[in-house]
Order: C-alpha cells, then sequence, then structure tokens
C-alpha cells in the first residue's frame, strides 16, 4: 500500500454485510419457514457465517466456528450475528430451505440495481462484438467438483461426485441474469427452458450445442429472441439457398436450410442459417461450423457472437478461484446449494463495491485485498485508494514549449 488507510468505525466485512437489506433476511426466513428452525443461531447469523466462508476460505466448519468465536465483538456489531457453534451450523446447513439462499442473492441484487441503476448497465472494460448493442445472454454450465463419494444426489462419474452451476451471464455487466443449481449428471439442455425463461425479444442467446432442443429453439424464435450455437454432428438437413457462393476469407460457406429428419423437423419446422468457417483457437485455426436463426447478420458477426461466448468461462474462473467452491462445510445437496448461492451472493457484493468506489482493476485483485483486512476497521473507498495504482495514473500538464525541439521556436 502507498499509505495507511483512512480508519471506520465498522470492519470491512460489516461495510460488505450492510449492503444487504435489513429487512430482507427475516422476511425470507419466514416466507420460507427458516425462522421456525432457528433457535439460538439466527438466519441472519447463518447468511454472516455463510459470507465470511467465503472471503476467509474457510475449510471447514471448525474453521468457521472458531475463527468467527475469536471475533464476537466484532461480529456483534454487524446487526447483532452471532457465532454459532459446529453443531448448529451444520444443522443449518443441512436443514434450512435453500431456496432462501436463491431469493436472498435475486433480492439483494435487485435491491443494489434499484439503489444504484448504473450498477450493471455495462462493465467497465467489457468487450463486445462489434456492431452489437443489444443485450446478449451468454448460456453455459460449469462442473464443480466435490471430494465426497458418497453424495448420491450429485453421482457424476464412477466414485466422483460432482454439481452443476447453469448460468446465463449478461455479456454487458458481466452478471448472473439466471442460474440453476442440479446434479452433473443430468444433461444440459433439460435446464435450457429455465436458463432462457427471462430473455426477451430482440435479445441475443449464445450458447453451446449442449443445450440444443429443437422444440426450445422454437419457442425461442417465435418470442422474437435471436440464438446462435453450433451445429450438431449428426443434425441432417437441406439447403435451401446459398448466401455465400464461395468462400470469401474465412467464410467458407453461408446456407440458409431446413432440418429433413422427421422427429427434428416437426420440432423445428422454421428455416435455419449455417455459417462454416475458419477460427482461431489458441493459436491455430479450426474449421467450425455455427446455427443461428437470424438470416440477415453478416456471417462474421455470428461468428463473432459465438466468440463471445468464452466470456462465460472467464466467469466462471474468476468464482472459483476466488470464492470457497472447492471446499464444503456439509455433504448433503441443501448444504452445496446454500454455499453455491452465497458465494453468488458474495460474488455480487464485491462488484458493487468496486463500482461504487470506481475500482479499476479485476475482480480477484479487490477480492483477495478486502480478504486480507476482513476484520479490520477501514474505510472502504480509502482502503481501495491506497491499494497500489487505484488511485489511477497521474497527468502531465503539458506547456506550449513542449510542441517544439530545444533551440527552435515556433
Amino acid at each position: 500500500m502507498s499509505h495507511r488507510p483512512t480508519r471506520h468505525k465498522y470492519a470491512v466485512l460489516q461495510q460488505a454485510c450492510q449492503l444487504i437489506p435489513a429487512f430482507l433476511v427475516a422476511r425470507l426466513a419466514r416466507d420460507h419457514g427458516v425462522d421456525k428452525k432457528a433457535r439460538t443461531f439466527s438466519p441472519w447469523s447463518h447468511v454472516v457465517a455463510l459470507i465470511y466462508t467465503h472471503f476467509a476460505h474457510a475449510l471447514s466448519l471448525n474453521d468457521v466456528c472458531d475463527s468467527l468465536r475469536s471475533h464476537r465483538a466484532k461480529l456483534l456489531t454487524i446487526r447483532d450475528a452471532t457465532p454459532p457453534s459446529k453443531n448448529a451450523l451444520s444443522h443449518a446447513n443441512r436443514y434450512r430451505d435453500a431456496r432462501m439462499a436463491k431469493n436472498l442473492f435475486w433480492k439483494t441484487f435487485e435491491h443494489l440495481q434499484s439503489s444504484c441503476p448504473a450498477f450493471g448497465a455495462r462493465r467497465q472494460g467489457a468487450v463486445m462484438p462489434r456492431r452489437f448493442k443489444r443485450t446478449i445472454a451468454v448460456v453455459d454450465s460449469s462442473v464443480i467438483h466435490l471430494v465426497a463419494n458418497c453424495m448420491d444426489w450429485a453421482s457424476h462419474r464412477r466414485r466422483k461426485a460432482a454439481a452443476k452451476l447453469h448460468l446465463s451471464l449478461d455479456l454487458q455487466s458481466f452478471l448472473p441474469r439466471f442460474a440453476v443449481i442440479d446434479g452433473a449428471r443430468r444433461s444440459d439442455k433439460t435446464h435450457a427452458r429455465s436458463v432462457c425463461a427471462d430473455l426477451k425479444e430482440g435479445e441475443i442467446a449464445v450458447f453451446d450445442r449442449a443445450y440444443i432442443d429443437y422444440t426450445h429453439l422454437d419457442e425461442l424464435t417465435g418470442r422474437g429472441v435471436f440464438w446462435v450455437t453450433r451445429t450438431m454432428k449428426t443434425m441432417a438437413f437441406r439447403c435451401v439457398k446459398h448466401l455465400v457462393k464461395k468462400p470469401e476469407g474465412k467464410i467458407l460457406s453461408d446456407q440458409i436450410v431446413v432440418l429433413t429428419g422427421p422427429l427434428s423437423r416437426k420440432k423445428y419446422p422454421r428455416r435455419l442459417r449455417i455459417v462454416r468457417a475458419l477460427v482461431e483457437v489458441r493459436g491455430k485455426e479450426r474449421e467450425m461450423t455455427f446455427m443461428t436463426n437470424n438470416l440477415e447478420w453478416a456471417p462474421s458477426s455470428i461468428c463473432d457472437l459465438h466468440k463471445s461466448r468464452w466470456a462465460i468461462e472467464l466467469f466462471f474462473k474468476e468464482i472459483k478461484q476466488t470464492l470457497q467452491l472447492s471446499d464444503f462445510l456439509g455433504y448433503n445437496q441443501n448444504a452445496i446449494v446454500w454455499q453455491i448461492w452465497t458465494a453468488l451472493l458474495v460474488y455480487v457484493l464485491v462488484r458493487f463495491l468496486a463500482f461504487i468506489h470506481r475500482w479499476p482493476n479485476g475482480f480477484k485483485r479487490l477480492f483477495c485485498l478486502l480478504r486480507s483486512c476482513v476484520w479490520d476497521t477501514y474505510a472502504m473507498g480509502a482502503l481501495l485508494k491506497s491499494c497500489g495504482t487505484a488511485g489511477g495514473i497521474p497527468r502531465l500538464r503539458a506547456s506550449p514549449q513542449q510542441a517544439w525541439l530545444p533551440g527552435f521556436g515556433p
């Protein structure tokens, strides 16, 4: 740090938790019946404990409980939160309805957007495909490996267990639009409808071929939603019109087609567009075939749209490398879902802090800074400005003489 930041009466963890509305947790606890199961360990204390789990990268129940107990006085200032015992935290993760964590994430997200409408409008440094100004939603899933092999609900492979996070990511804001948590064994296309349910007319959905369901694609087209994906290897079709008669640069072919398979033709009777192009992947050019329901875009724009799908891989990389999604505090499905939803909640809280304090660096850099001083009483704005080059590079004042070489005049 360049200089010591200004002191604050609240700890860094409390300043982050205060972004959650004071009434929200109690109201959701009543709606989901969680308050009836809470005696000495309140729902608010449960949420704070899980938020601290991600900030501190806690490895076990004992790690969380011992650390919170040693900071009991500072924890009490966070709206009277209390440290749990190991059994209390384990029981809360196992039996308290995990839908409360899901609703808490979305309600907090809506509150932050309503309190600061500019948050989520556009991410600083966001890279959008050229010529596109409309909303682009990237849909994909990520497998979260679990170390225990006794989880029947999350059986993935032999002697392995995993959960899967299905996500719709807004490419402009780099914030989630919809998320589903399920076992990793289920196919991606079973959640295609739910993940794309909030897409509006004129918006664009970009996803991989694992989400291809012709009935769902027909529904999206009927709703006025544009989509781009890769073709299935076994897809049977007939060319209706050639938009590109011979290869032009990296565009090898551009066709308007109809499906010829008896079942796929029934599910999707409309016309499709198939673009075959050379795409650079890891420094080498590969031939790829893309499919879309838009018949007017330039073929290069379709390639750029699918290339933007890799942005969601960066999102998954960010949350997996920073938040605590490698070691879990419980083995059952409810505990896993609680921890994943609170991870997304912490991500949005940290992103909001970065936005209101105009943090110019990356998410990982900010999270590591907050984690290092989670119990320190620093003013958040002063803390971020005191870190490294967060204040920006000072501008040089120009003088008229700088326009001329030494010894020469105008």
